[in-house]
This record gives C-alpha cells, structure tokens and sequence, in this order.
C-alpha cells in the first residue's frame, strides 16, 4: 500500500499509537569532526528508513548553504535518494528557500518528484536565504542587493507555475511547468510573524522553527489562526512546529548528547559555524558567563531526556501551542545514539 493510499490527505496526518498528533521529522544531514559528508547523508537514509518502520509520519530535509556542518544542500536530490531507499514515507523539503531559485526550477523539481512518488512529496517554502550574503548572491548570480521583499511574487508565481494557470496577461502565461500534474502540497515555513500572515491569507500550511525561535512560537501561531483564510488547501489552520528532541535511556546521557549541539548553535549564532562537535569537545569546552547563558537558555527550549521526559514535555508543549503536528530534529552526532532517540520516541508513543 502506498502513502496516498494509507494517508488520503497529503497535509493532514493520522496520529498514530498514543500519540495525540502526528509525530514528524527533520533533518539536517550533520557533519562532524569525524563525520564526512557522505556519512552524514548515510545516516540520514537510515533514519528515513527507520522512521517509517517506526510509525513516524513525514520526513523533511532543510535547505543550508556554506555551512561545513550541514551536508544538506541540495533537498530536491536527496528527497529524490530518500524516496527511493523508503516506500511509504511522506518526504519534503523543510524547506526551499525560494529566493535562492527561479521559481519554474522549484517546480519542475518537485513536479519531478511528485511524478515519481506520487502522494509522497511535500513542497516546503522558506523566505530566508539559509546562508551569508557573499553565498546568497552567488546562488542568486546578483551583485544587487539582496531582499526577501520579492518573496509574496516569487510565491505566486510558484503555485502559478505548480498549478498551471497565471492570468492571461501575465508575461508567464505561455510558460509551463515540465512535468506537470498532481501537484504536491505547498507549506510556509517561518520563525517570525511574516509567512504566518501569508500562509494564513492564502490558507497553506504553516511549519514554525520553534527549534531555534521559540520565544516566537505563541505569537507567529496566533498570527496564522487569525489571519487564516479558507482555500481550497485547507478549511481550517493546521500548525506543524519544529522541535529539537533528544531522547536516551536516562535524563543524564540525552543531555550528554544535547551539549554538542547547542555548542554548534552557540558558534552559529556568533557568525562562527563549522563542523558539529562532539560530547568530548563540547565537555571540554570552557565556556564565558556569557556563553552559559545562551547554552542554558537553549536547552531549556529543546526537549530532551528520558522516554518518560521527553513525552511529558512533548505533551505540554503541543497542549501550550495547539500543534497539529510535532516535527523533531535531533543533530546527535552518533549515529547509534541518533537512531536510537527517534527509536525511544516512537516507543514511548507506541507508533507501532
């Protein structure tokens, strides 16, 4: 049985076993000191297909560039890998970030991958550029200045181009998008108020980072519900938020694998990112007053610990926000440990 037949409706998922949402994934394709490019695009195919055996419902890969710590930079090709190696499995982007591509490429890729897997491909966009300025512009082959104010057009012309039908005196109306036919379901992504307006004017789907801006989390949902019109997508809102989730046996060894990221994200946000330490670089790392503040502030936003801890805190936070769905991302820089986190999770709900 194949995913559309499974899961009839390409946005909404069935939860599964205790779970009162659907339970997700996100992943970034890590790269470690001691972890090559090819090892962590390995790891990610196991844990695609992991998580579906495991009852988990979609699985996205994000869109990051010139960043030696993430080895995912292309999501169409590797959605394109991870279709192949699963088979029923809902796969997507998390996300495309639309300025950094022609809106046609965008979807002649995905019309690609829908006609390959039907009813299995998720289109998510994102307004950001996901890397510095110098890249931003050699993606975009500009020397102008960069801005995501194009991005209500560029959006439009998108699910024109996906949906085969611009006005007849748009300069694009003669122009097609090759294949063409089901098209896979578009989601907004965003850490900010901005695509929750737009996702709920145009009635899509929202997907919030909650993993890296959750003091934004309560007012961006809000935004969405009050500015959520009907479509033809959807009749009501539907919410997914990103949630980094690390789980292992006892409450002392997740934090033992949550320390190494939020190390990395300590050097993201100091314009410093590089490889993903590991637990031994990150206990050895001596950290200024400063520094501890953010660590600290970090985990208290990320879940993790036991199974008992990590579905307790799961549950509240879905009750707090209202979630649809929960997407978890867990950059652990082992991969039996990584594994073995979504592993507990899907056990500690009882997905199968």
């Amino acid at each position: 049985m194949d995913a559309a037949a499974e899961n009839p409706d390409p946005i909404r998922g069935a939860a599964k076993g205790d779970s009162p949402v659907p339970l997700s994934v996100l992943d970034l394709a890590p790269v470690g000191a001691e972890i090559t490019p090819s090892d962590a695009l390995e790891t990610t195919t196991e844990l695609a297909r992991s998580t579906e055996q495991w009852g988990f419902h979609r699985f996205w890969v994000a869109e990051h560039h010139g960043m030696p710590g993430i080895a995912s930079s292309a999501p169409a090709v590797v959605i394109a890998h991870l279709a192949a190696a699963t088979s029923t499995l809902r796969l997507g982007s998390g996300g495309v970030m639309l300025p950094n591509h022609a809106p046609l490429v965008v979807a002649e890729q995905f019309g690609t991958l829908q006609a390959l897997h039907p009813g299995r491909i998720d289109l998510g966009i994102g307004r950001a550029p996901g890397t510095d300025q110098a890249t931003a512009r050699a993606l975009r082959r500009t020397t102008g200045p960069l801005s995501a104010d194009d991005f209500p057009q560029q959006l439009g012309e998108l699910i024109s181009f996906l949906g085969g039908e611009f006005p007849i005196d748009h300069p694009y109306a003669d122009v097609h998008s090759v294949p063409h036919g089901d098209t896979p379901p578009i989601w907004l992504l965003g850490s900010s108020g901005f695509s929750a307006q737009v996702a709920g004017a145009l009635g899509l789907p929202f997907a919030f980072a909650h993993h890296f801006s959750a003091q934004n989390t309560l007012p961006a949902l809000d935004l969405y519900r009050q500015s959520f019109q009907p479509s033809t997508v959807l009749d009501e809102p539907y919410a997914l938020i990103g949630v980094q989730t690390i789980a292992a046996d006892t409450d002392e060894e997740a934090l033992h694998l949550a320390r190494p990221i939020a190390l990395s994200m300590l050097r993201l946000r100091r314009g410093n990112p590089g490889r993903l330490p590991s637990p031994a670089e990150a206990a050895a790392y001596e950290y200024s007053e400063l520094e501890r503040g953010f660590v600290d502030n970090w985990l208290a936003d990320a879940v993790y610990g036991s199974p008992e801890t990590v579905r307790a805190e799961l549950d509240e936070l879905r009750e707090r926000t209202g979630a649809d769905e929960l997407m978890l991302t867990a950059n652990v820089y082992d991969r039996a440990a990584k594994l073995r986190s979504f592993e507990l999770v899907a056990k500690a709900y009882r997905l199968r």
